[in-house]
């Protein structure tokens, strides 16, 4: 196994949380397969993330693993009924996240540790667009632009 290095230090981790296998897992007795996919599609109709999905479905509905439960990823479930984000949601989140740091140093101009946190910050949506550009989630021509990411949160949000 090939362990990746860590983004902003060199070194490789083997420490990690690891779901029970398919095999391990306990599926929750009130909840057929067909009901997990509309309660899933509903949630993200009203506009939740997929990681917000999957907190909703263990809180409320008793669902440790949406995966064990339904035979496949949410993502895929999402794809199939339509509802799925143009953009991957963690490219998403990372560029909410460089939005409203240009909105603090547009104020704070000389915050240095915060121009440091939007390189780091800027630096994994690069790496993560080449990514997603390679497994053909984003089309080939999908640049960041930092101008362009706030209007995109604006409509998004």
């Amino acid at each position: 196994m090939i362990l990746m290095a860590r983004m902003h230090s060199k070194k490789h981790g083997k420490s990690r949380s690891r779901k029970p296998t398919m095999a391990e897992a306990k599926l929750p007795e009130g909840i057929s397969k067909e009901q997990a996919e509309t309660i899933i599609v509903g949630y993200a109709k009203q506009g939740k993330s997929p990681a917000a999905i999957g907190e909703l479905l263990k809180k409320d509905h008793k669902v440790p693993y949406a995966k064990h439960l339904l035979g496949r990823s949410m993502l895929k479930v999402l794809k199939e009924k339509g509802v799925a984000t143009a953009i991957p949601s963690d490219l998403l989140d990372l560029m909410k996240k460089s939005v409203s740091i240009n909105k603090h140093l547009a104020k704070n101009h000389q915050d240095m540790s915060n121009k440091a946190r939007l390189q780091r910050t800027e630096s994994k949506i690069w790496r993560l667009t080449k990514y997603y550009i390679r497994k053909g989630a984003l089309p080939k021509d999908w640049r960041y632009d930092p101008k362009t990411a706030e209007l995109l949160i604006k409509g998004t949000s």
